[in-house]
């Protein structure tokens, strides 16, 4: 089933489904799934925590030790403390970001939902982003969790992939095609 999809494959493909799974078999699918957004709004959010993620200086015993403390203190538990554990005993834990992508799609897909990554240059509004996801949703006709990344260098506008759809009307690739225009023009 989650070998079909592309997005769920590799490494972080069968970890993600073996953590979808479990989740599944004990009713924590949206919990789990909570646990992890979390996990990666700190990991976004702290560069010092990216560093301990992705660096292969720090030993699996001190990954350990310092993500213990981590999830005891943003308060994830349970199975989803268990599996970020056992991704650091296995020396896996740089790849986290694409099993919680690969887990986010594995749930949009039980759920009957679709994933949009949208690129924005500033922080979105709740107003903003319900707007959007109903925008999304009239498109799609399905409900659209949003997978939202901010990147300045776009200048304004967003960027939004929905399926094998893209929406490109960010400021910078406006800028970009005047400028080749006026290449072409002079």
């Amino acid at each position: 089933m989650a070998t079909e999809d592309p997005s769920v494959s590799g490494v972080s493909g069968r970890y993600a489904t073996a953590l979808f799974e479990l989740a599944r078999d004990t009713k924590s699918v949206d919990a789990v799934k909570a646990d992890l957004d979390r996990f990666s709004a700190l990991l976004n959010g702290s560069p010092d925590l990216a560093r301990l993620v992705r660096s292969p200086v720090f030993t699996a015993e001190v990954q350990g030790k310092a993500l213990a403390a981590i999830l005891d203190k943003a308060g994830i538990k349970g199975i989803s403390a268990n599996f970020l554990k056992v991704l650091t005993a296995n020396r896996r834990l740089f790849a986290v970001n694409d099993v919680i992508r690969a887990f986010r799609a594995l749930v949009a897909k039980f759920k009957g939902e679709v994933t949009a990554d949208v690129t924005v240059a500033e922080k979105l509004s709740t107003k903003n982003l319900d707007a959007l996801k109903a925008a999304l949703k009239s498109v799609s006709g399905k409900d659209v969790d949003l997978n939202v990344k901010i990147d300045p260098t776009i200048i304004g506008g967003l960027v939004v992939k929905l399926g094998s759809r893209m929406v490109d009307s960010s400021l910078r690739t406006k800028l970009n095609s005047i400028k080749h225009a006026m290449k072409e023009a002079g």
